[in-house]
């Protein structure tokens, strides 16, 4: 007990002198100091103030960020939908997107050259749940005849994660008057379109009609 006691004194005395210190030092600098302002405190007026300064022009690299990550995961996943896909055309598909993913990543890096930016991705906790749950499909339906039609759904998902997100870039490159940006995101936006319909005919034409449960006699 005794023990405690001196510590807690211990730091109260330490505590009080490092106060002083910097009360002090902050009188001489000629400046104000705040209960925020001690040493170990957060203060969130500075958060606010950061907040304040940021732009559109902020938001967009910000959101390129996250369509760079989320496409380099989805070249990553898409071999291995193609190795769990049953139909052949189905394999056919994920590997031609996988491809297609591909040019996508460099005409995104050709956006961050345009903006003077390294190509750096932002972790998008988004696409790496759709793509989790994609798993769970290969995983928990593997050997079924429902497979196809769920990698399809899970396919799908992604795409309108990134159709999405290429619309919104386009809308703000046109407003930031990033001229030469527009033409290289519409371009993906395109592809995923045209994947998001390939994907949906794949759908219709097989996969659905295999995936139903048979009725019993």
């Amino acid at each position: 007990m005794k023990l405690l006691l001196k510590n807690q004194r211990l730091r109260f005395v330490r505590n009080r002198t490092n106060r002083l210190i910097f009360d002090s030092r902050r009188k001489s600098a000629g400046t104000k100091s705040s209960a925020f302002d001690f040493p170990g405190h957060h203060n969130p007026m500075e958060d606010n103030e950061l907040a304040a300064t940021k732009t559109l022009d902020d938001l967009f690299l910000d959101t390129l960020k996250d369509i760079y990550f989320a496409e380099k995961q989805i070249l990553r996943a898409l071999p291995k939908m193609a190795r769990a896909a049953q139909s052949e055309e189905g394999k056919a598909g994920f590997l031609q997107h996988r491809d297609e993913t591909q040019g996508q990543i460099e005409r995104l890096e050709q956006v961050f050259e345009l903006l003077g930016k390294a190509a750096r991705g932002k972790t998008c906790e988004a696409i790496q749940g759709i793509i989790a749950e994609g798993e769970e499909i290969m995983e928990e339906f593997k050997g079924s005849p429902a497979l196809d039609a769920g990698l399809i759904s899970s396919a799908q998902a992604v795409e309108h994660y990134e159709i999405a997100r290429y619309g919104t870039l386009i809308e703000w490159a046109g407003q930031l008057g990033l001229a030469d940006a527009v033409p290289l995101l519409q371009a993906n936006l395109q592809e995923e379109e045209a994947t998001d319909q390939k994907l949906t005919q794949l759908a219709k034409a097989s996969a659905n009609d295999k995936a139903k449960a048979k009725k019993s006699a």
